[in-house]
């Protein structure tokens, strides 16, 4: 049986309540929810019972020790990392240690993906499963890899529901829609995320999924000149024809940390006659920004340099700066970051320990 219910204000400022005097600043508003602003990633580690179990420990250490923003996607781990999430979110719930109101579940659909295990013959499998099923035709899939075909979307949101175990999922991406734009120009790629976002509104109704965005990788961070730009206005321009003006759509996730600022500093989108960066642009719309890959795949946990480390005094590791430095970005609702084990769940909350950067004390780590 499904678990009942989404993420509420009441609920998420429960959850918040429970972490005031702990994580100072941690548990921050976002339209009208609390969300913590470091949140468990499960993108990384090998697609096995191993890992399926370390993920199970971490996301119930993780929601016990303050995390209410858990994000996925059904092709990690190959719909592996949403089924440890599954198993993780019923014992919490049957346990009565949490409610799933206070809870804030992300997903994503966009990738092909395998059933737990690859099989011998991806491609066989693939054209039975998509294409011999009749979810898309072949002219729907990019990079071999990628569709965004309304009837896949509407099978990839009942097979999340399933492995998360959930009723309804609180935000569901497009998962790297930048993917089509290799194969299709401009016009088409658009004409192919409104389908796709009629797609999601009709989920909304149905009350499978409360909200939807798009989860990136290239898409918002580089400029007009590139292949895989996507227009943030276009994007709500569209959401506009799909939904009318109480659209839902609401949230975009791209990479953001020490390496990779471009959301912050790169002038990529335009907005009422000017190029800004993607946090200013979206901003001004509302739209809630999850940043991923916020320790850059581990890549950040060490090795930082003096300069910036002089700035976070009162944190013990470079994890811990990296994190401090995202959440505290203007515009970031939440950082994201692969919680795969529970040590890993404890360092990375020990940024949540001290309070977020000031805007003063943010700037001065970009004067060196």
């Amino acid at each position: 049986m499904l678990i009942a219910g989404h993420a509420t204000q009441e609920g998420t400022a429960r959850f918040r309540d429970r972490f005031r005097e702990r994580l100072p600043g941690h548990v921050r508003e976002a339209q009208g929810l609390w969300l913590s602003s470091i949140g468990a990633g499960t993108y990384l580690g090998e697609p096995d019972e191993r890992y399926d179990k370390l993920y199970a420990a971490a996301i119930t250490y993780a929601v016990e020790s303050g995390v209410n923003v858990i994000d996925s996607a059904v092709n990690y781990r190959h719909q592996r990392s949403e089924r440890a999430i599954g198993r993780a979110l019923r014992d919490l719930v049957e346990k009565n240690q949490i409610d799933r109101s206070e809870l804030y579940l992300s997903t994503k659909g966009g990738f092909l993906t395998f059933d737990s295990d690859a099989p011998e013959d991806p491609s066989s499998y693939f054209y039975e499963q998509v294409i011999g099923a009749g979810l898309a035709r072949p002219e729907d899939i990019a990079a071999e890899c990628h569709v965004m075909a309304p009837a896949y979307l509407k099978k990839q949101i009942e097979v999340s529901r399933k492995n998360l175990g959930v009723e309804t999922i609180d935000l569901y991406y497009v998962h790297n829609p930048e993917t089509q734009l290799g194969r299709v120009r401009r016009e088409e790629f658009y004409g192919r995320l409104k389908d796709a976002f009629v797609t999601l509104e009709e989920a909304v109704t149905q009350g499978k999924i409360r909200a939807y965005g798009a989860a990136t990788w290239n898409a918002f961070r580089v400029g007009g000149d590139s292949g895989e730009s996507i227009s943030l206005a276009e994007v709500m321009r569209v959401a506009e024809e799909a939904g009318g003006k109480e659209h839902h759509f609401q949230a975009i996730q791209l990479p953001f940390n020490f390496a990779m600022p471009e959301a912050l500093v790169k002038p990529t989108q335009l907005m009422d006659g000017r190029n800004v960066p993607l946090l200013r642009a979206a901003s001004g719309l509302d739209l809630m920004v999850f940043a991923s890959a916020s320790l850059l795949q581990g890549q950040l946990s060490e090795g930082l340099p003096p300069e910036i480390t002089r700035h976070f005094p009162r944190l013990k590791t470079d994890a811990q700066r990296a994190l401090q430095f995202v959440r505290s970005t203007p515009g970031i609702t939440c950082a994201l970051v692969g919680m795969s084990q529970t040590r890993h769940v404890e360092e990375n909350l020990g940024a949540a320990a001290v309070p977020p950067l000031s805007l003063e004390e943010y700037q001065a780590v970009f004067s060196g």
